[in-house]
């Protein structure tokens, strides 16, 4: 995930710092992992390293104190070349769900099991999506239908796997 260009997106709307830039994260993304504190302060200190944030106050206003950081010149540019920059498909990539049935298969296993828990844990999660309104952000829909999309993708995979198992299995008459 593009953490530093997405703080810096957060910081084009004006100066924040950390628990802002963490708070508009969540709140940008709210349908999947917070961002988390640290996470957040390791990046923005990266982007002041590297000219692309600057440290624009220091005030505790009877709290702790609060380091306050603003997009520079440089940042917004590196912002909008990351946006005009296409994702590049993602061919060849093995996430953790593909390596699980992989080393199942490989280890001599039964991945039905495992297909059959993650297909369940797959419908949990957009029935949980799909009962939970979106809220007034017009973004949130894109987000929530970006995410249903791909469980629904990752559904068919698991159904044409278990399928393709399920036939290996069988005796052949």
């Amino acid at each position: 995930m593009a953490t530093a260009e997405l703080v810096l997106g957060l910081l084009a709307d004006g100066p924040a710092h950390g628990y802002d830039v963490k708070r508009g994260h969540d709140a940008w993304f709210p349908d999947n992992r917070p961002l988390a504190f640290g996470q957040v302060y390791t990046t923005l200190g990266r982007l002041a390293r590297d000219g692309l944030a600057e440290v624009v106050d220091r005030g505790s206003e009877g709290g702790p104190e609060r380091t306050v950081y603003a997009i520079t010149d440089k940042g917004r540019k590196h912002l909008a070349d990351w946006l005009l920059d296409p994702v590049p498909p993602a061919w060849g990539s093995a996430d953790e769900m593909l390596r699980k049935l992989v080393a199942a298969v490989r280890t001599g296993g039964d991945p039905t099991e495992f297909l059959a828990r993650q297909r369940a844990s797959h419908l949990r999660r957009i029935r949980e999506l799909n009962a939970t309104p979106t809220g007034d952000d017009p973004t949130s829909p894109l987000v929530r239908e970006y995410t249903v999309a791909h469980l629904d993708a990752d559904l068919r995979w698991l159904d044409s796997v278990m399928e393709r198992i399920t036939e290996q299995k069988e005796p052949r008459r």
